[in-house]
């Protein structure tokens, strides 16, 4: 009797030491949260002519705020088993949501013969998608820390255009489950989008000598942007 009750209770340990994890296979989740964009606009130009005046690539000092707001993700995946302590995950996010619009300013002058230019547009990104892969420590077998290391892209709209943004993306997070395959997840991701050179034509008024001139403009800029967010939601692991 004594040697069945201590082959028992080892059988139960070791299976409670190989337990799977709860968040090994596919996953789908929903996430809400908060998102502050910050955009970057340097070496801006502008070149046209006023009143015999001729600007060619003419920089101007720039200044750009940042936004905040509400935000939401869509997120497929799937977790391998690597060991009993670890999992390696995939996966892919989109949120459609747009961001807040930041207000972008352009200045120059008025410089000693009166000439001086003011330019102001916004900037706010949307469509934004991650892919990544995410290495997850397994705490218990319903509770999972995990970090994300992605490749992320996003639409930004500025002076009228649209430009295609990409860069990287860092993400830490947690899981535990509630009941079944249902569980909840909290996050903190941050990504940073790399340089897209901007070109634009439109009117603009330019002062020369006390006199505002209507004139074909064109402005060039390089643009990037970080983004940094933090979502809690429900998945439902397969």
């Amino acid at each position: 009797m004594k040697k069945l009750l201590v082959a028992a209770i080892a059988a139960g340990l070791v299976g409670t030491v190989n337990a799977q994890s709860a968040f090994e296979g596919g996953f789908g989740q929903l996430g809400i949260g908060y998102q502050n964009v910050s955009p970057s606009v340097s070496n801006v130009t502008i070149s046209g002519s006023a009143g015999g005046t001729t600007l060619t690539n003419f920089p101007l000092s720039s200044s750009v705020g940042s936004s905040s707001d509400f935000t939401g993700t869509a997120t497929i995946g799937y977790n391998f088993g690597i060991s009993k302590d670890f999992l390696l995950g995939i996966g892919a996010e989109y949120s459609p949501l747009a961001s807040n619009s930041s207000n972008v300013t352009a200045n120059y002058g008025p410089d000693s013969a009166g000439a001086g230019y003011r330019a102001t547009t916004t900037f706010k990104i949307e469509n934004s998608y991650n892919i990544f892969i995410s290495p997850g420590i397994v705490i218990d077998k319903d509770k999972l820390a995990y970090a994300k290391v992605g490749y992320t892209g996003a639409s930004a709209k500025t002076a009228g255009q649209t430009l295609n943004l990409n860069g990287y993306s860092l993400g830490l997070g947690y899981k535990q489950m509630i009941s079944g395959g249902w569980y909840g997840f909290g996050e903190v991701n941050y990504a940073s989008y790399g340089n897209q050179n901007l070109s634009t034509s439109y009117n603009s008024v330019v002062t020369v000598g006390g006199t505002n001139y209507n004139v074909p403009t064109t402005a060039k800029a390089t643009v990037s942007a970080n983004t940094m967010n933090v979502i809690v939601g429900v998945g439902y692991r397969f």
